[in-house]
């Protein structure tokens, strides 16, 4: 667990490091975010802290100012812009602060009841080779970012782990706070219940409270209990939120767009797709390593984004599927793991540079 701790303290360092030296690499900041210059830079904190805040950051961070003043930002769930309204009383007001104590702090906690979860279900050996590669994924910085993934993280492997003591109450209430922080919290409900009493049914009846309970808000706030779909689009990633489009579609869509652009575009599409057909291989590879109901989960984690007819931020949301980080831990060769991190951790500090320089990674 020391280990667990110095290395999360050693990544923390490295993404300082990068988003500093990251100017030198791409010297236009691309700014293709509105609220950077009220939100970030003028919050005054040098540009490697600051710009961990760059664009769905902004977004939480006027939720929790203002809730839900601006016009579509409905999108993002509550839970965690209330979190750091919260803890900015102890930063003095500064929010962009407070998000990011949050961040990492939730994500270190992570961390620890990971290794708890798999060293429970597996063993040590492999829970510590997990770690490393989940800090050393391509797109782990958005665990230290002005992001959900961090919290969602942390409230997904601790139901999970509660679970597995058979605290199934306890677990449920973590699971209403995670559909209180993304949609694909509900997917705690039929994860949990396979192979579990069915007596549990009812305290997993709590889970959707979270989103419900904001479906409710949205109702009477706005008139429209869906409006955290409907407002997807003016987003700019082409989301479909009226209707549903199969993953096969979704593939000749991207082969299209492979084709026909160039430049950052395709570079991220290719990103996207790459980062969709990898996960899908490592879930298959999964079976029978690991828990089924952990595999159903981060199944339909991984699979509900694509039904909006587009792998945008794809790269990003399978960082939740945490089966992924114990196919590579199963390898039996040191030296071929090691090589494995040391790829994925050059493609970190390639995406996180020009995440920080404000260009859209995921």
């Amino acid at each position: 667990m020391k280990k667990i701790v110095i290395l999360f303290l050693v990544w923390r360092a490295l993404l300082f490091i990068v988003a500093g030296v990251s100017p030198i690499f791409i010297d236009q900041f691309g700014a293709r975010f509105p609220y950077y210059q009220e939100r970030l830079i003028d919050t005054k904190l040098p540009h490697f802290i600051w710009s961990f805040g760059n664009f769905d950051g902004v977004h939480y961070l006027g939720i929790a100012k203002d809730a839900y003043a601006a016009q579509y930002t409905q999108a993002f769930f509550p839970f965690y812009p209330i979190l750091i309204k919260a803890v900015s009383f102890l930063t003095f007001g500064n929010l962009l602060v407070s998000a990011l104590l949050i961040s990492n702090i939730f994500f270190l906690a992570a961390l620890l009841i990971f290794y708890k979860l798999v060293s429970k279900t597996h063993n040590q050996k492999i829970a510590f080779w997990s770690i490393l590669f989940l800090l050393s994924f391509p797109t782990s910085f958005f665990f230290g970012a002005v992001y959900t993934e961090s919290v969602f993280f942390l409230l997904i492997v601790s139901a999970f782990y509660l679970a597995e003591k058979g605290k199934i109450w306890q677990a449920s209430l973590l699971g209403l706070l995670a559909s209180g922080t993304r949609l694909v919290g509900i997917f705690l409900v039929p994860a949990l219940l396979f192979k579990k009493d069915k007596r549990h049914i009812f305290p997993l009846l709590a889970v959707p409270l979270g989103l419900i309970s904001y479906m409710i808000f949205l109702g009477v706030k706005f008139n429209d209990p869906f409006y955290f779909l409907t407002s997807q689009q003016i987003f700019g990633q082409e989301r479909l939120s009226n209707g549903i489009v199969l993953l096969p579609q979704v593939f000749f869509r991207y082969f299209k767009i492979l084709i026909t652009t160039h430049g950052l575009p395709l570079v991220n599409a290719a990103f996207e797709l790459l980062a969709t057909v990898w996960v899908g291989a490592a879930l298959a590879m999964a079976f029978k390593k690991v828990k089924l109901e952990w595999l159903i989960f981060s199944f339909l984690v991984v699979i509900t984004p694509t039904l909006t007819g587009t792998l945008a931020s794809m790269p990003r949301y399978i960082l939740i599927a945490f089966p992924i980080y114990l196919v590579p831990a199963y390898i039996k060769s040191t030296k071929i793991k090691i090589m494995l991190i040391a790829a994925s951790l050059a493609i970190l500090a390639i995406a996180e540079t020009f995440f920080t320089q404000g260009y859209w990674v995921a």
